[in-house]
Formats: structure tokens, sequence, C-alpha cells
């Protein structure tokens, strides 16, 4: 069995979980499986029953969270699937208690997470959006991408025209988009400085820079900087408006 990690976790009563196919015996027996030996194909399947292709998890998903933390360190597998899960902790489940439950094996994978991307490793994007998960920031998790071309689109704060922020290789501008013209009437995006970034947009850039990552970095220091509206010539905040329409709303405990 795997060596236990720092932090404990309730029995699991497994009659109750179910995985994505309703069954509630196939998790454990593969849970006990990998936990001897790296199984290809007792990975693949059961991560086809905690994760459903639409973005769905189920009990079982959260029963294993915390054995699969403590698998993540010595197992690439085991923390891809941890964090597959974590990333769709928003959603509709049902399971707030089980996930109440998972605080601390959570708390261990965000340490296990920062220490993985202190090795830079080829996963580093993947590994950055786990890690944005584990701290409840599920938006970012979810669009965040490596800033070679990504588009953010949200609403002027002052007028409601449908604004597109682009950041990326083509450029780093708020517009228009014209569906035959193309993105019109650009004005170029205002970056914020690193010592005005507070809170996650802090945490990402620090992390970023710690790393060698400088593209992410300044695609960060974009993202939470401001735009120019290009119907009303406002200005605002891109992540303050972009969180505030797209943040998930999340469940109060009972």
């Amino acid at each position: 069995m795997a060596a236990m990690g720092r932090f404990n976790a309730k029995v699991v009563n497994w009659t109750q979980m179910h995985d994505c196919y309703g069954d509630v015996d196939r998790v454990p027996v593969l849970l006990e499986r990998v936990e001897v030996e790296d199984s290809a194909d007792a990975w693949e399947e059961m991560g086809y029953r905690l994760v459903l292709e639409h973005d769905l998890v189920f009990p079982a998903s959260f029963a294993a969270l915390p054995r699969l933390v403590r698998l993540a360190s010595k197992s690439a597998r085991a923390r891809g699937l941890a964090g597959a899960i974590l990333r769709r902790a928003a959603g509709h489940h049902g399971c707030d208690d089980l996930l109440a439950d998972c605080a601390d094996a959570i708390a261990e994978f965000c340490k296990l997470l920062d220490r993985h991307l202190q090795a830079r490793p080829a996963d580093y994007l993947a590994t950055f959006l786990d890690s944005l998960a584990a701290k409840e920031e599920y938006h970012w998790a979810a669009v965040l991408g490596d800033f070679t071309d990504d588009f953010y689109h949200l609403a002027c704060p002052h007028c409601a025209a449908e604004v597109t922020i682009a950041i990326g290789d083509h450029g780093r501008y708020s517009a228009i988009r014209d569906w035959h013209l193309g993105d019109v009437d650009r004005r170029d995006l205002r970056p914020a400085s690193p010592e005005a970034l507070s809170g996650t947009g802090r945490w990402m850039h620090e992390t970023a820079v710690r790393d060698g990552h400088e593209a992410l970095a300044d695609g960060i220091a974009h993202l939470f900087g401001q735009a120019e509206c290009p119907r009303c010539a406002s200005v605002f905040n891109i992540a303050d408006e972009y969180t505030s329409a797209n943040r998930p709303v999340l469940r109060q405990a009972r």
C-alpha cells in the first residue's frame, strides 16, 4: 500500500459512492490495484469512471480524491486525475459534503503541485490550472491559456457593449468583434504592474515569474490590467469584470 500522507481521511463507505456508471464496487478495487502496481489499464478505467467526458464528477470522484493525492507525488496519472476532479468541483454534482471532507487532501495537493511547478515540468500549464482549481479559482482554471491566442469576452460595465479582449501573438487589445470585419476599433491594453497585483492575480504572476515562464507572466499582467471600451471609451479592470461575470456560485455548507 502507498505511504500515508500528512492528512487524515475519513473512512469511506463505498456502498454509497457510485461512479458515472452507477457502480459502487469498481473504483475501490481499481484504487487498490494502482496502489500496488502502476497499471495503465486500471488508471484508464478509473479515469472514465470518475470523470465523465461532459465535465461531470460523482460521489466516487471525491471519495477517491484523498487516495489519489497520496499517490500523486510519485504518479503523474494520479496527479492528473486528482486535478481533473478538482477542475470540475464547481459543477452541480450534489457532493458538497464529500468535497468539504477533502479539505486537508486539497491543501496537501496544493503544496505538491507547487513543488511540481518549481521543477518546470513539460505539463507546466496543466499543473498551473490544477493549482488554480485547488484554490477554488475555477473560472480561471477553465479558461486560462498560454497566451499565444487567448480571447476573453465580456460586457463593458459602463455601456454594456460586448467587448473582446485579445491577449496573444496577434496583439494585446480590446475591440468590438465584427463577424465580417474581425476585431475592429482596437485599443491597446494597459498591463498591471507587479506591485499593483493582489490576491489570485499576484499569486499567478509571482509563480510564473518564479518559474521562468515570462510569456505566461506577461499575459497575466495584461489579463489583470485595464482595458478601454471601444464603444464608450471608459476604462475598466479586465479580471474584475471577467470574474464577476464568470465566477461559479459556490454552494454554502449546511
